[in-house]
């Protein structure tokens, strides 16, 4: 069963009848890859669509069938997924710039859409989600979560690592998740870093990677000097379409985490993924660090 806008579904992935096939949307980072794996584990045929710039240098997404398209291309989306026989689409990783719109090539299918899609490019990143998804299912397609191709994804509740949060870490964890919300009520990101039980730096354009190298240059400048420990949470934005955009943390988030000096990472238990899961876990035990599952009504 496919979940409504908004809801999560609870650890069964999506079941496919004969004939049906799913296309993933790959962008950057490990997401597609692991979707794409999960596809194939369970004997699907996928056919990956390849962003230009974000996904094409991955070898491993060019061992199924593929096509790479620049993000101006999309245009050309629906009926290439007819002609491929797609059912279902997931969008599964990130996306470093918007289209540029005097680079569209208009199609038909383009033409017909436009007014919703440059609505949706006015209205944030989230709205913009929202409006390609409705766009897609429009056209008869099912749009379905990473979460739903690979539940295992999901991040579960409670403590994963040997490292455990102090109660100085705890209250990094609580500072972090109530900025967190605030700035994903805003739609302005994900994610938010508390040190000594102050938050000290917020996820903005450039995304984790870029928050945890801001936090590190603090370190090294000496603005963070005597601070010590911190915590970085990553959690769903308040009311964001959940079938795209879930906040994700993988192996390189915790190598980030560290090199910024952090005690930890806190995610969203149940709706924040877990890329390349076991490696992660290993990681972070190797590096000390604790990463937790935080209840949905932690604020």
């Amino acid at each position: 069963m496919i979940p409504l806008e908004g809801e999560m579904q609870s650890g069964h992935p999506i079941r496919l009848a004969p004939g049906q096939r799913v296309a993933v949307i790959a962008g950057s980072g490990r997401l597609p890859a692991n979707v794409v794996e999960g596809l194939a584990a369970a004997g699907h045929d996928p056919f990956v669509v390849l962003i230009a710039g974000e996904a094409d240098s991955d070898a491993s997404l060019r061992t199924h069938d593929h096509a790479t398209l620049e993000i101006e291309a999309f245009g050309s989306l629906a009926p290439l997924f007819r002609k491929k026989g797609i059912t279902h689409v997931v969008l599964a990783g990130g996306v470093g710039r918007r289209p540029r719109l005097w680079r569209m090539r208009p199609t038909p299918w383009l033409l017909s859409i436009m007014a919703k899609a440059l609505y949706g490019l006015s209205r944030g990143d989230d709205g913009l989600l929202r409006t390609i998804v409705r766009v897609f299912e429009d056209e008869g397609f099912k749009i379905v979560g990473a979460h739903e191709i690979v539940p295992d994804l999901l991040s579960p509740e409670g403590l994963l690592t040997k490292a455990a949060p102090t109660a100085a870490d705890r209250r990094d964890l609580d500072a972090a998740f109530t900025a967190a919300k605030t700035i994903g009520e805003l739609d302005i990101g994900q994610g938010a870093i508390a040190i000594g039980g102050r938050v000290v730096a917020l996820e903005g354009i450039e995304g984790t990677d870029g928050l945890l190298e801001r936090t590190q240059a603090m370190r090294d400048h000496g603005r963070l000097a005597a601070a010590k420990r911190g915590a970085l949470v990553k959690c769903a934005k308040p009311g964001q379409e959940l079938r795209a955009d879930l906040p994700a943390i993988g192996p390189a988030t915790v190598e980030g985490a560290h090199a910024a000096g952090l005690a930890g990472i806190g995610v969203e238990a149940g709706r924040s993924l877990m890329l390349d899961h076991a490696e992660l876990i290993a990681r972070a035990d190797e590096l000390g660090l604790f990463v937790i599952g935080l209840p949905t009504d932690k604020s």
